[in-house]
């Protein structure tokens, strides 16, 4: 067991030098992350157009269906995409557990119901706004989600960004699927599980540093965003 002082040095130094396995791991996450981030919004955003346009019987079901889905326990999602995804299971035959794929499919399934559900809410406040000039313009309901999607796009880049910091640091779901094979399906999270409890701080303590990073720019780019939509709704 290294002491702390120690270990965050060496931590510095496998940074700074760029250390091959450290590359490797964060380049890893970033794909898998980025990759369900983009299927996510694939997914969530129609479903939150849809919500936030319409008016059918059981919407109120369907939105606190959507709501409730945002709080998903990450290894109950992995628990049922290993199901379906292991050797007995009905997708067994893709042979996909123990991959990034099935790492993007947890994450996606965790993340599209927080796009969904935080898009619905941006749309539908924008929805009311313009509700009477739609009427003036007599647009389709296709017309009204293209010109919605539009005005909130930079309110729906954050909504995306939100989902990919969930993304990033999620842990429970993908050790399931992906079981953290060294150089196949090792992420930063499940990698500094594993190097805490084999006592390696230094490389754990290097990837918490990127790992913080990336939060800490994925916040400022949020910032950077909500800044540049309000200077341009003012102008």
């Amino acid at each position: 067991m290294q002491d702390f002082g120690e270990a965050l040095g060496m931590a510095v130094s496998l940074v700074a030098s760029g250390d091959g396995d450290l590359i490797e791991i964060v380049g890893l996450s970033l794909r898998v992350s980025l990759t369900a981030t983009a299927l996510s919004c694939l997914l969530g955003l129609p479903v939150g157009a849809f919500l936030a346009v319409t008016r059918f019987p059981g919407r109120q079901a369907a939105l606190v269906a959507v709501n409730a889905l945002m709080g998903l326990p990450p290894v109950v999602v992995g628990l049922l995409v290993y199901l379906h995804l292991s050797r007995a299971g009905p997708l067994g035959f893709l042979g996909l557990l123990y991959t990034p794929t099935a790492m993007i499919i947890a994450q996606t399934i965790l993340i599209a119901p927080i796009v969904a559900a935080l898009s619905r809410q941006v749309l539908e406040d924008l929805h009311e706004e313009y509700a009477e000039q739609f009427r003036s313009f007599c647009l389709s309901r296709g017309q009204v989600v293209r010109a919605l999607l539009w005005d909130a796009r930079y309110s729906l880049l954050t909504v995306g960004l939100a989902g990919f910091g969930r993304a990033i640091a999620e842990v429970g779901a993908v050790i399931i699927v992906g079981g953290n094979i060294d150089h196949l399906t090792r992420v930063m999270t499940t990698a500094i599980a594993l190097e805490t409890s084999k006592g390696d701080l230094a490389l754990a303590l290097a990837l918490g540093i990127v790992l913080m990073a990336i939060a800490l720019a994925v916040n400022a780019v949020v910032q950077g965003v909500r800044l540049t939509a309000i200077r341009q709704a003012c102008a």
